[in-house]
């Protein structure tokens, strides 16, 4: 596993991380214990680079991965974060950046975790009642006080990115970016390029759809949150899945599995792009490894783009888009 480094002054990570969402939560029952084994194996592989938040679980994901590190924790860049609030109501979704709530989250995000500093450190949501300014502030202020490294936005404009930036450095943006989500390729991605901000795309297959494994919305089980995404939903699914099909078949051309194509086209577009796809098994994130061994010449990204041009997949990818890119 090589190392990509995040931004101009960020920490050097593996070029491939790993999502720790669905562990715990939106994918079904979780395994705790086949969980920390996944986390374990990625470790052994060289994959350092955890995302967590506390709004996974919500608040369990954070302590599962703290277990998962308790005696590794000089082996991961630990990334989690805060502003999704969450509820006893699992329906409930808010948004808070106030520099009150920063504070206050971020010290129960060190105590689920169990550790004295987060080395990556995200608003994950945009609050549209606090000015960037004033949320950046107070998370600077973590840094000055050692319990925070460095700072991250995720799911933000352009313009906010850069008011955050010139309050303190940003070293990542965490947007949703794959084959059927290519929307950060315009200003977004320019942004972050010129403020030397890296960029990590969460999603990266497509929450599973490019991987070629899921033929119908009825394999979904009743508590996996996709039955809401519009992209997994009647006409869209169909019409997603011809565009599936087609990468299946290129994949197979390929010698590589639907998953390792997807993720090693993400990898091909620049060195300042860390993939984090997520999983729960071992046997996936292996299979999902093999990608930083996939070269793709200029041929095989021209015909992936040919098969999953940009704007091809049909549907909104949340079932609400009014939280994101603000």
């Amino acid at each position: 596993m090589k190392t990509r480094r995040l931004g101009r002054q960020g920490p050097n990570v593996s070029e491939m991380g790993l999502g720790c969402m669905g562990m715990s939560e939106f994918y079904g029952r979780p395994d705790e214990a086949e969980a920390i084994a996944t986390i374990h194996r990625a470790l052994d592989l060289g994959m350092n680079f955890l995302d967590t938040a506390d709004a996974y679980g919500p608040f369990t994901n954070e302590k599962l991965v703290g277990r998962a590190i308790a005696d590794r924790r000089d082996d991961v860049v630990l990334a989690t974060k805060f502003g999704i609030v969450r509820s006893t109501d699992p329906k409930y979704r808010g948004i808070d950046g106030s520099p009150a709530y920063v504070r206050k989250a971020c010290q129960a995000s060190l105590d689920r975790l169990g550790v004295d500093y987060i080395d990556l450190y995200y608003l994950h949501r945009v609050d549209p009642k606090t000015p960037i300014e004033e949320t950046v502030g107070a998370m600077a202020e973590l840094v000055d006080e050692g319990k925070v490294r460095y700072l991250g936005l995720s799911e933000a404009a352009a313009a906010t990115i850069r008011r955050a930036h010139a309050v303190h450095p940003i070293t990542a943006l965490q947007t949703e970016y794959s084959l059927w989500t290519r929307d950060p390729e315009g200003e977004i991605l320019s942004t972050v390029r010129e403020l030397g901000i890296g960029f990590v795309a969460y999603s990266p297959l497509g929450r599973g759809f490019l991987t070629g494994k899921i033929r119908s919305p009825d394999e979904l089980g009743r508590d996996d949150f996709r039955r809401s995404i519009p992209r997994f939903q009647g006409d869209n699914f169909r019409r997603n899945q011809a565009l599936a099909e087609q990468f299946r078949e290129l994949a197979t051309e390929k010698g590589v599995t639907p998953a390792q194509l997807a993720l090693a086209w993400v990898l091909s577009r620049g060195d300042d792009i860390v993939p984090i796809p997520g999983t729960r098994r071992r046997a996936n994130l292996e299979e999902n490894v093999g990608a930083v061994d996939v070269h793709l010449t200029r041929k095989d990204i021209e015909r992936i783009d040919a098969s999953v041009p940009k704007g091809a997949a049909a549907g909104d990818r949340y079932p609400n888009m009014s939280t994101v890119n603000r």
